[in-house]
């Protein structure tokens, strides 16, 4: 089930589907990004007010608004087993 990228919880990941241009030919800029669909993006941070938000992509973190997030539609991923644990 899609959901929008900026509804992601931190640490949460999702596999790109789908980027809309919003009208405001934003999506050339985040395809240059790196925002492809396939690409997997993870919510790395939070700002304190709550915008902006930093993903991970493609090795590089990248903040965006979270009214420019909501433009992606990302198939969330189920956490990976063991992840963070020793």
């Amino acid at each position: 089930m899609k959901q929008k990228l900026s509804t992601l919880s931190p640490g949460q990941s999702g596999i790109l589907a789908h980027l809309e241009d919003g009208g405001r030919h934003l999506s050339g800029r985040l395809r240059d990004l790196g925002f492809t669909p396939g690409s997997k993006v993870t919510l790395t941070g939070i700002s304190p007010l709550g915008d902006p938000l930093a993903f991970r992509i493609r090795g590089t973190v990248i903040a965006l608004r979270r009214t420019d997030a909501a433009l992606l539609e990302v198939f969330p991923c189920e956490p990976e087993e063991g992840r963070g644990q020793r």
